[in-house]
């Protein structure tokens, strides 16, 4: 998997946000920016990343997912 692919899995599950992913095709990391995060805890918006490439995870084509959260 590319690291475009997760970039706009993400955008398309979280609109307006602001996403920079890099990664070496099983093991990324995400920056995510945007302020549906106002008012919930870290681990809530971490979640709502993973749903965004929920259906990768379970297929296994994205092995690993390190998330940062900012509230833009």
């Amino acid at each position: 998997m590319h690291p475009d692919k997760v970039k706009a899995l993400i955008e398309a599950g979280l609109p307006g946000a602001k996403v920079e992913v890099t990664g070496d095709g099983r093991h990324f990391e995400a920056v995510v920016v945007s302020e549906v995060f106002e008012g919930k805890t870290l681990i809530q918006q971490h979640r709502m990343v993973k749903a965004t490439v929920k259906a990768e995870i379970a297929s296994d084509d994205l092995h690993a997912l390190s998330i940062k959260t900012r509230v833009s």
